[in-house]
């Protein structure tokens, strides 16, 4: 993660991201709704050309994966950066969510509940 990604979620503590609906040692103090992190990313000639080299060996397509890491990694952070400006110091209950709009055309969600945590 670079440096403007650090300071993207600098004030939402990572481990107070997550999956879960509660986090052990913590009580849910104030509710703020969802947060939401969306992109709509595509695939550029290039990739798709090295992609198609790639699928004659097999394997991973390392280039599709590093797209896709990168849009979930920059959808997440636009989601706690969405959960900072409410107040947030938690997000709960997070998902991933993608669709394909056109072809080569995908739009990538992070969603969660925003919430202000405090240790019980």
């Amino acid at each position: 993660m670079d440096n403007n990604q650090e300071e993207l979620t600098s004030d939402i503590d990572r481990s107070l991201v997550t999956t879960t609906f509660d986090i052990s040692g913590y009580k849910i103090v104030k509710q703020l709704g969802i947060v939401k992190g969306i992109m709509v990313r595509s695939r550029s000639i290039v990739g798709n050309i090295g992609a198609g080299l790639q699928t004659i060996f097999g394997g991973n397509i390392t280039i599709y994966t590093n797209m896709c890491e990168k849009a979930r990694d920059d959808t997440y952070n636009l989601m706690c950066e969405h959960a900072k400006s409410l107040g947030a110091n938690a997000v709960l209950g997070v998902r991933y969510d993608t669709n394909e709009i056109a072809n080569g055309i995908s739009e990538v969600l992070c969603y969660g509940t925003a919430v202000i945590v405090e240790k019980a």
